[in-house]
């Protein structure tokens, strides 16, 4: 504890006598200071123990006392202590009576005691206190190192709670809580995820304070700190005390932070190694090889591979080369998912990596991230936690670049394709589903597509590609040309004729026209083309040529 007028007063050698403040004698003294000066506020810092022989203070004018003692105090002032002897033989009632109006604590400081004695015993004070607190902090270091190697991220936590006499919580990079300790502090911790997000958004490391008010009994005041040595911080740290910390719980808290983030760039380390087992798992798999997969992937992801999975594959491509698809999503992304998805700055590929991850480490669920070149490479379990959270996020993303019209700057866009579930024998078959689900997002300007949506809607929309619309240019355009000359009308009558399935007085009635005069039309379609009607695949070509020119008007 730092020195006090309490432990000043207590001091066998220096002879104190309290003459006013008495009730105030447990506030902390930061230094001692000696001014004769009418006027010593500005030079005063706050929390001082003022000296005085009042030199050059009217000590019996009551007005003149108030006015210096209600300045003392306003500028933080926490004690004066007056020498007898010198100018006065005692302390004028007129400063007593100030000081007791004021709550000021006023000590009688004795001839016999120097000013130098008192200054000597609040210095010596204060460095016995912080050598407690260095020795302190010592000690909760090597504590906090012995849990962090044995009890992990748990057992540090529990060692820096009962440190700072509070509670601690370790959030991942989503800003989901990860462990708390005590137990009981996990719905306080989880009520801070908004403040743990907008530290994630400053460069690390950064920190912050929240609470602290003292309006309820549950308004702790909590310090939260970024944790991770990158731009983006990987995960934070949150401590709860009732009061603001002292030198020994500043040291075990830096302590915390220093041990959690090497512990998070080890983890980081030991992901990379993950990741390269990833890799051979996956190539074994897709080469048709699920037992020797099995074999290299162990604990370490043969839970994956005993239940339906799916492989995802995304990729990057220029904003430029994204159409915004005019049926976009209009479902209401996660607040996690949205909070992801506003990081503009960083690498897609990095952000759902991340977003995948995270939500499988807190569902418990293992998962298989491989990053290749310019792609990634993701098997999950169906139905599980990382696959939701990807189509979240991707959700959000697509929201995002609806909104923008794709208008903003270079950075790329994410596509993502998903296979139907599948089981370790059939891994090359879903690669081959995420890779057609993969090139139809492209094409129809979508950020996620799963396999399963390529049989539930219509063909029409495949054909919104440059290459198909030009074949149908090509196809029709003779029979453009020949409907400008104002000669007939052959494509509407072909539309119609194909439309009715090549029913004569069906497609006719819809044109208003003769049957007769329809079959004339047709035979100058099959001459003009070059082509019999009586083909199915020339049928079909044409139809899907007019459909492909209507969905480009």
């Amino acid at each position: 504890m730092p020195p006090t007028l309490a432990s000043l007063v207590h001091h066998s050698a220096l002879k104190l006598t309290v003459r006013a403040g008495e009730d105030r004698l447990d506030v902390p003294v930061r230094w001692a200071h000696v001014s004769e000066l009418a006027d010593p506020v500005p030079y005063m810092e706050g929390g001082e123990l003022l000296l005085i022989t009042a030199l050059k203070l009217d000590a019996d004018d009551p007005e003149a006392m108030r006015r210096y003692v209600k300045r003392l105090a306003g500028a933080g002032v926490v004690g004066l202590g007056f020498a007898v002897g010198v100018n006065y033989d005692e302390i004028p009632g007129a400063l007593v009576e100030a000081a007791r109006d004021e709550g000021l604590p006023l000590l009688e400081v004795p001839r016999r005691t120097p000013f130098l004695a008192i200054s000597k015993a609040v210095s010596a004070a204060i460095a016995a206190d912080q050598y407690r607190s260095v020795t302190a902090g010592f000690a909760a270091q090597r504590e906090l190192t012995k849990q962090a190697l044995t009890g992990g991220p748990e057992g540090l936590l529990a060692a820096l709670a009962s440190q700072v006499d509070g509670w601690a919580a370790l959030y991942d990079a989503s800003g989901a809580v990860v462990a708390t300790a005590p137990e009981w502090a996990g719905r306080r911790a989880a009520r801070l995820t908004a403040d743990v997000e907008r530290l994630r958004e400053r460069p690390a490391p950064a920190s912050s304070v929240v609470g602290g008010s003292g309006t309820s009994d549950n308004d702790d005041r909590v310090e939260l700190h970024s944790l991770g040595t990158g731009r983006r911080p990987r995960s934070a740290l949150a401590v709860g005390t009732a009061a603001a910390l002292g030198t020994a719980e500043r040291y075990a808290v830096h302590s915390a932070i220093a041990l959690l983030t090497l512990t998070t760039e080890r983890s980081r380390s030991l992901q990379a190694a993950e990741q390269r087992i990833g890799a051979a798992v996956l190539r074994m798999l897709l080469a048709g090889e699920p037992e020797h997969a099995r074999t290299v992937a162990g604990d370490l992801y043969g839970g994956l591979l005993d239940a339906p999975f799916r492989l995802i594959v995304a990729e990057t491509v220029a904003v430029s080369s994204v159409r915004i698809a005019a049926d976009a999503p209009t479902r209401v992304p996660s607040a996690a998912a949205l909070a992801a998805a506003a990081d503009t700055d960083g690498d897609p590929l990095e952000a759902l990596t991340e977003v995948v991850e995270s939500a499988a480490a807190r569902s418990g669920e293992a998962v298989l991230v491989v990053p290749e070149r310019e792609r990634l490479m993701v098997l999950a379990a169906d139905g599980g936690a990382a696959v939701t959270a990807c189509g979240e996020y991707a959700v959000a993303l697509e929201a995002a670049r609806t909104r923008e019209q794709a208008s903003a700057g270079d950075q790329d866009e994410l596509v993502v394709g998903v296979s139907a579930p599948v089981g370790p024998i059939a891994a090359a078959a879903a690669y081959k589903q995420a890779e057609q689900a993969l090139s139809v997002a492209r094409r129809r300007g979508r950020v996620y597509v799963e396999h399963e949506q390529l049989a539930s809607g219509s063909v029409l929309p495949l054909l919104a590609d440059d290459a198909v619309r030009a074949f149908a240019d090509g196809l029709l355009r003779p029979l453009y040309e020949h409907d400008a000359t104002g000669r007939g009308d052959l494509v509407a009558s072909l539309r119609a004729w194909l439309s009715r399935h090549g029913q004569w007085d069906a497609a006719a009635a819809d044109l208003g026209v003769h049957r007769h005069t329809l079959r004339y039309r047709m035979r100058r379609v099959e001459e003009i083309l070059g082509r019999s009607l009586d083909d199915p695949d020339v049928r079909m070509e044409l139809w899907l040529a007019l459909k492909a020119t209507t969905s480009a008007e």
